[in-house]
């Protein structure tokens, strides 16, 4: 058996491992750290696949950003885990169903044809001088770039959205207001005061 092979179903089943572990353990911080793992599992197989970029794109951002700040949160916040596994049996045909349906689809998807591998299962090299990274943005920015563009535009509105359904006025809250502030005049502002001298005793 070639080394890619074994390495590669070592990756698969540390995912896995890692993912099962994320939706099963009781630790909220635990999750995040086998969270943390699966995503290094899952740049192992990208960079099995030769796609450097988005190995080192998974780990900056979703390990060095996302799951630092998510774990920044969970530690800061007094998580209540018996609330949150309040009726968890009660969901779980539900969540039998998804993740069923999940697996025909990626099964229907995931194949020789889909990914333009041979028949036999060899898996066909790139050239030396070949660049992943450039072959990534061209296709982004000429095939995709309706799509790229759309997602764009509705990452930008839930940006909005998070921003005007959290920041809710209260009594606390200073904020200026710029339309009462090119209105304002220095008559409205200053008041000139005359006063006599007063001479010390």
């Amino acid at each position: 058996m070639n080394i890619e092979y074994i390495v590669f179903w070592v990756f698969a089943a540390a995912l896995v491992f890692a993912a099962t572990m994320v939706i099963t353990v009781r630790n909220p911080v635990h999750a995040a750290l086998f969270l943390v793992f699966a995503f290094f599992c899952s740049s192992g197989l990208w960079l099995l696949l030769e796609a450097e970029f988005l190995a080192i794109v998974l780990v900056l951002v979703y390990v060095g950003a996302v799951m630092v700040l998510f774990l920044f949160v969970v530690m800061m916040l007094d998580i209540n885990i018996t609330v949150l596994r309040e009726g968890f049996a009660r969901y779980v045909p539900v969540g039998i169903t998804v993740a069923v349906l999940m697996m025909i689809s990626l099964g229907l998807m995931v194949g020789p044809e889909y990914f333009g591998l041979e028949a036999s299962g060899a898996i066909p090299r790139a050239d030396a001088d070949y660049n992943n990274t450039e072959a990534l943005g061209s296709v982004l920015y000429t095939t995709y770039v309706f799509a790229f563009e759309v997602a764009a535009v509705i990452l930008l509105v839930a940006i909005i959205a998070a921003i005007a359904l959290t920041l809710r006025p209260t009594r606390q809250t200073k904020a200026t207001k710029p339309e009462k502030q090119v209105l304002a005049q220095a008559k409205d502002r200053v008041r000139l005061v005359k006063m006599k001298a007063e001479k010390p005793e």
